[in-house]
């Protein structure tokens, strides 16, 4: 390959030792990792390692033997991994040798995690997240060295390319963050969160939206949706080829919506009872007032969902029945399976996190964004490193990676808690021990007909712990199962017709017994969400001439300033 290095016979011996002591070093740097305390001995020898080991070394001597066979015109081997899909990685024998010792190296690290002994399951999925953690920063694809397409893209731009990267690092360092998307294509009010509506009602931790109606007739009970308060409210409200409020307005649903504050230093005092009460419960109650009618019917997404369900049964204790039905969209009530979050939360870092803001204090947006790209690192920071700073490329706009990019804060004592109580104590599912706002925790109470959704690739929220939720609710449940993560699962207009979802009606014990009978079906799942919803929806009336009320005037168009207020 023009511009390429070619290595002699002695460079190429060097790789491959080189190879084997990247492997054997990081078995040494986990397990003084994972040890407790610091001098504990090294993982114990067993057969199967022996034989992990004999296996990694025979690879390896093929692989030297490959590559001399190319050295006399024979191909390249296969490679998929989209890391090292470039031609340039195959035309030359130095580069392909470098990707290939570099996988097997990580296929043997991956496997030797599975195979150490090992008791403590929590122990054993921090060590697997963090070997996938080093393993994927430690690609060759990562570095001006090892990285062909840097050479081929320099030597073709010139050295543009390389003055271009280093612009594009020194303008994300004054960021603090990488860049994922178009910045400048996207603004919030001018091509994403555009639904019409108005804001009727605020507080310091809320404003409460109203949209317009875009039919002459809405049914009579509205729609409350409570989003998650870790990100902004318009990722439900993107643009309008897949926004999922638009499609409800356009149902005949009069929807409501919580943005949440954007907590400054002056909000760092809040808890999750001031979530509850002063969110949560608070936009019931206006909603409901507003929208005339007796019951709402409710949604949540992801912790919004967690929220929203407290408030409930808050709600249920104070002897208050305020909803018709019930939507969790990727929501955890019981966290046994907290999915990757996990390996971030433990007895340890919970504490220091109390010591240093559980009376006061932020956790701040841009260590939550940091945390959550990392669960997938190939994807959301190391493609962006190759393409920004090493080929000086721009990345393309795309809505969804810039709503990923709003970060925002959590107050201290809000996050402690909800890690505590929640992720480390699972204490939300047992009903009777947690106290919230004056009441005690039973969301076995909340007797309402409910909607869960989860997504079957969810790293966030495993589709199999969303499941959890039917024994813990106390009404009628219906699951449904959409393709996809997180966040693209759920985000899956019906115009698109992409991915599909899996439904199944029929009683089930486990989840496993559930997917074992469900039946897929293409393309969204909003239709049959829409289906179920309009069944406690009401009759239909003429819509509002406009939003609010005498008591709730209309305060500023959506989406609000607290939409906008930056991390």
């Amino acid at each position: 390959m023009s511009g390429n290095p070619q290595p002699d016979a002695a460079a190429m011996q060097n790789l491959f030792q080189a190879g084997q002591a990247f492997a054997q070093g990081f078995m040494n740097f986990m397990t003084q990792r994972q040890a407790s305390p610091a001098s504990a001995p090294p993982f114990p020898q067993n057969e199967a390692i022996a034989q992990l080991q004999k296996e990694f070394a025979e690879r390896h001597v093929a692989l030297w033997q490959g590559m001399l066979q190319r050295g006399q015109g024979g191909a390249a081997a296969e490679v998929k991994d989209k890391r090292f899909a470039a031609p340039e990685w195959s035309e030359s024998p130095y580069f392909d040798y470098l990707r290939q010792a570099y996988l097997l190296n990580a296929a043997y690290i991956g496997k030797l995690v599975e195979t150490v002994p090992m008791d403590d399951a929590a122990a054993r999925s921090r060590l697997k997240f963090f070997t996938r953690q080093f393993v994927d920063a430690m690609a060759p694809s990562n570095f001006v060295a090892t990285n062909p397409e840097f050479i081929r893209t320099a030597l073709g731009t010139q050295g543009a390319s390389i003055t271009a990267g280093i612009q594009n690092l020194v303008a994300d360092l004054g960021k603090g963050r990488i860049s994922m998307t178009d910045d400048a294509a996207f603004e919030v009010g001018r091509n994403l969160a555009v639904t019409p509506g108005q804001v009727i009602f605020e507080n310091e931790l809320i404003q409460l939206i109203q949209y317009t109606p875009t039919t002459k007739k809405v049914h009579e009970r509205p729609l409350l949706i409570v989003p998650p308060c870790i990100n902004k409210f318009y990722i439900l409200d993107l643009q309008p080829e897949n926004s999922f409020v638009r499609h409800a307005v356009a149902q005949g649903i009069t929807v409501f919506l919580v943005s949440w504050r954007n907590p400054q230093a002056d909000l760092g005092h809040l808890g999750w009872d001031d979530y509850v009460e002063k969110g949560a419960l608070k936009a019931l109650d206006v909603a409901r007032e507003i929208g005339g009618a007796d019951k709402l019917n409710a949604l949540g997404f992801c912790v919004g969902g967690t929220i929203l369900s407290a408030a409930l049964s808050v709600a249920k204790a104070r002897g208050e029945d305020r909803v018709a039905s019930l939507t969790l969209l990727t929501s955890l009530l019981d966290f046994s399976d907290g999915g990757e979050v996990v390996n971030y939360v433990d007895a340890a870092s919970v504490a220091a996190r109390e010591a240093a803001i559980g009376k006061g204090g932020l956790l701040r947006g841009a260590e939550l964004a940091s945390a959550f790209s990392s669960l997938r690192a190939n994807d959301l920071i190391w493609q962006y490193v190759v393409g920004n700073y090493l080929k000086g490329g721009k990345p393309s706009a795309f809505d969804l990676l810039y709503w990923n990019a709003d970060s925002t804060n959590l107050p201290g004592p809000f996050a402690v808690w909800y890690l505590r109580h929640l992720y480390l104590e699972n204490a939300l599912r047992e009903p009777g021990k947690l106290a919230m706002c004056g009441t005690s925790a039973d969301l076995g109470r909340l007797d309402m007909p409910a909607y869960i959704y989860s997504s079957r690739e969810d790293h966030i929220v495993p589709w199999k712990s969303a499941y959890l939720s039917r024994g813990i609710l106390g009404g009628e449940t219906t699951f449904m199962l959409g393709a996809s993560g997180h966040i693209a699962g759920v985000i899956n207009p019906p115009a698109k017709g992409k991915r599909s979802h899996w439904r199944n009606d029929a009683p089930a014990a486990t989840a496993a017994d559930w997917l074992a009978g469900a039946t897929e079906h293409q393309g969204s799942w909003w239709p049959h969400w829409m289906e179920w919803l309009k069944r406690f929806a009401g009759e239909e009336r003429e819509a509002p001439r406009k939003p609010g009320n005498k008591r709730h005037k209309q305060i500023e168009a959506a989406p609000g300033r607290y939409v906008k207020e930056k991390a």
